[in-house]
């Protein structure tokens, strides 16, 4: 039986799409084996949203040829569409595979040990089709993430994945519907609909929209909760917000992208919204769901943010207080209108931005758990784990608080009610059972 090693760099759909590949790769006959132990054939399925995690996807690709110099080393995705001829030069790769030709990996592989090499890298900015590479069955019996949208029309200016992945395409809703159903079958309780850019999904598709979608999941027997990847902040309306409302399943946690609190640097950006759209988005939200989960990403020290600007940033999130803020610093990443921006941020600068940002993240996360205690929640039970001696077990809320009790029972994959009693020092909230 041939061996077969998989590797994945990047975003939750890059997760998705190698857990997909890798039960493509079972189904043919393939042994699925652990990266280091040694395999015939490496598929590494790399990312490209900076010159990072270019080197990063790069290493791998050199570390899987050290580890087996006779084996087959396939570069996977989205760095494979940026670099071009690049990938080709360090000699570490032997086939190379864009988006939207993942689902033909196993015909790949076979051509390529046949001794020809089928067509797998397509310009991905002038196709129009969803790629049809789905999950069968999920290693997280309890929780589900579900692609149903590839593709960016954004163009922000710091960013290249509408040129690694294309254009907005979305998946058909029947096709969702059929994925779920397996999971629910499965036993998955949770699924987080997830994409490049979920709140563009059915722009390209007739009478299809977010909220349809939503609405759909809503009907499959089995599912409880269903979660949303990041939304832009103008998605939510009131109509939006107070359709949502009506949905018992649907989880009161909104990630809504953000990336900088100051007008002037999401106009460098290229983000189309401004700071009052996206507080007026939080306040629908938190005058619709009891407090809900507002969690966001912002990014410290693009290029020519002042100490001015990054006071606006800092103001704003205070003003705002997230259960969670992502903090990531500024990347320059070749072929982005950002890289060759004026005023790039030295590394000193946006490392001291960061931990400000870090900083204020920690106070506002304790701030929303603390107000969990003294109230009711249902937490979906995930697995054990031992803290200081004891064993607990461990799941998440609604609003996707980690949560920790303790119980004698075998609870993994259920939904249990529990009332808050103190927040741990690692950020746990310690409940008890009902």
């Amino acid at each position: 039986m041939k061996r077969v090693a998989l590797h994945n760099l990047g975003c939750k759909v890059n997760a998705y799409e190698t857990e997909a590949m890798g039960q493509l790769l079972k189904d043919a006959g393939y042994e699925i084996v652990p990266f280091d132990e040694g395999a015939d054939f490496y598929i590494i399925n790399t990312c490209t949203v900076t010159n990072i995690a270019d080197r990063k996807s790069r290493q791998m690709l050199h570390r899987a040829r050290k580890l087996n110099p006779d084996a087959v080393v396939a570069a996977v995705g989205c760095y494979v569409q940026t670099a071009g001829e690049n990938i080709w030069e360090d000699g570490s790769v032997d086939l190379v595979i864009g988006n939207n030709k993942k689902k033909d990996l196993v015909s790949i592989l076979e051509a390529y040990e046949r001794g020809s090499k089928a067509e797998a890298l397509i310009d991905i900015n002038h196709t129009k089709e969803y790629e049809g590479l789905f999950v069968t069955e999920q290693a997280d019996h309890t929780r589900a993430y579900v692609k149903v949208q590839d593709g960016c029309n954004q163009f922000c200016s710091y960013c290249i994945i509408p040129f690694a992945r294309g254009r907005v395409r979305s998946r058909a809703p029947e096709e969702i519907r059929k994925e779920i159903e397996r999971l629910s079958e499965g036993g998955c309780r949770e699924v987080v609909l997830t994409g490049i850019h979920l709140s563009s999904y059915g722009v390209d598709l007739e009478g299809v929209k977010l909220l349809s979608l939503i609405e759909m999941v809503q009907e499959i027997p089995g599912i409880r909760r269903i979660r949303l990847g990041s939304l832009e902040p103008r998605i939510i309306t009131e109509e939006f917000a107070g359709a949502l409302r009506k949905m018992d399943k649907l989880c009161p946690h909104f990630h809504l992208s953000l990336q900088s609190g100051c007008d002037a640097v999401l106009m460098r950006m290229n983000r189309r919204y401004t700071t009052a759209e996206y507080e007026k988005a939080c306040g629908i939200l938190r005058g619709i769901f009891e407090d809900p989960a507002l969690t966001t990403d912002v990014i410290a020290g693009f290029p020519g943010e002042t100490e001015e600007e990054f006071s606006e940033t800092e103001d704003f999130l205070k003003r705002i207080a997230f259960f969670q803020t992502h903090i990531f610093k500024y990347s320059k990443r070749k072929g982005t209108k950002a890289a060759s921006m004026a005023g790039q941020i030295t590394e000193a600068v946006k490392g001291e931005r960061s931990r400000r940002l870090l900083a204020l993240n920690e106070i506002h996360e304790r701030q929303y758990l603390e107000r969990r205690i003294g109230r009711q929640s249902e937490i979906l039970v995930e697995e054990a784990m031992e803290i200081s001696g004891v064993s607990y077990q461990t799941g998440h809320t609604r609003e996707y608080c980690r949560a920790v009790f303790v119980s004698d029972k075998e609870l993994s994959g259920q939904i249990v009610r529990a009332f808050g009693e103190k927040v741990l020092e690692n950020g746990l909230l310690l409940c008890k059972l009902l």
